[in-house]
């Protein structure tokens, strides 16, 4: 199973950028996929999450200015987006995906409640 994530890159103040997480492998079925981000000096914390019934929740600091969402295209479903706007100097971190789901192979399902995919870099600057 991998999660890549792709999309991070050099913005200005006030610019957008979206970031994707492709999830692929022996995956059965996803519970939920997020991203978490982590700035320089500072722990990883949660961005924003969306289960598999189509809730999302978001940290204080981003609501109203990303939106996660997922791809709803049979063969792209294990793809979630992370649309930032307003971009602001204080959003500069490392951006990694996150997921809960069951993989393997028929008849021996397992679960992994807190999958890491690599990190991509947001950095926010004029």
């Amino acid at each position: 199973v991998q999660l890549q994530a792709s999309g991070g890159g050099l913005v200005q103040p006030g610019g957008s950028l979206r970031l994707s997480c492709a999830a692929s492998g022996s995956i059965f079925s996803i519970n939920r996929m997020g991203w978490y981000r982590q700035a320089p000096g500072k722990q990883r914390e949660l961005v924003a999450v969306l289960t598999s019934g189509g809730s999302t929740s978001y940290a204080d600091s981003v609501k109203g200015q990303f939106t996660i969402s997922r791809d709803i295209r049979d063969n792209a479903k294990n793809t979630v987006y992370l649309q930032m706007h307003s971009l602001k100097p204080e959003d500069t971190a490392v951006y990694y995906c996150n997921a809960d789901f069951w993989y393997g192979s028929s008849g021996k399902w397992t679960r992994e409640p807190n999958y890491w995919g690599q990190g991509t870099q947001v950095t926010v600057s004029s």
